[in-house]
């Protein structure tokens, strides 16, 4: 298919009619921003049954930039609404078919990093403590998200000592040490 088939597709697919399919093919910052309203969309629906031909249709853009942006944005959103770490494995595994098909190797590695690091998140969030090992093989980014979201005093803990940033620590011993004094 085409650049044009494929914009027009996925426009149509989301419902979106006010993004011109011409403009889009023609400026990659329309198409990137027409990609995160299709992902918004995409991502708010209840079936997951389009989301490997959508990401597989995105990903075919010739500027890998773009694409990847919003494969990580969809990823971002799917891992905040499902109910579990199982639920999302399931989920990504059904991506990596597609995911696998960008040209740039840095490009694929950061969504399967992005991938593991929502993992680790979601299986905390179903009563994991995780290790110092196993923190330490997840990004800086999502040990801020840890730290800055995080509920469990025994994480907290853990990122306030083995984080592996001075922020990141300081902001996991700010909210153990204020969840303390609330729970006194």
């Amino acid at each position: 298919m085409t650049l044009h088939a494929d914009m027009a597709e996925l426009l149509a697919e989301a419902g979106i009619l006010d993004v011109d399919v011409e403009d889009a093919v023609a400026d990659e910052h329309v198409r990137s921003s027409a990609y995160q309203r299709v992902v918004s969309v995409i991502a708010s629906s209840r079936s997951r049954d389009r989301d490997r031909a959508i990401v597989a249709t995105i990903l075919r853009d010739p500027n890998e930039i773009s694409s990847k942006a919003a494969v990580v944005a969809l990823v971002d959103r799917i891992a905040m609404k499902v109910t579990g770490p199982a639920e999302f494995r399931q989920w990504s595994a059904e991506l990596l078919p597609e995911i696998d098909q960008l040209k740039t190797e840095g490009y694929r590695e950061f969504i399967r990093r992005r991938i593991h690091d929502w993992l680790f998140h979601l299986s905390i969030k179903d009563g994991h403590v995780p290790t110092p090992a196993e923190l330490a093989k997840v990004t800086d980014w999502m040990q801020r998200v840890l730290a800055e979201k995080s509920t469990s005093p025994a994480v907290l803990a853990l990122l306030a000592e083995s984080a592996n940033t001075k922020k990141t620590r300081n902001i996991a011993k700010n909210r153990a040490g204020s969840r303390k004094l609330r729970t006194q």
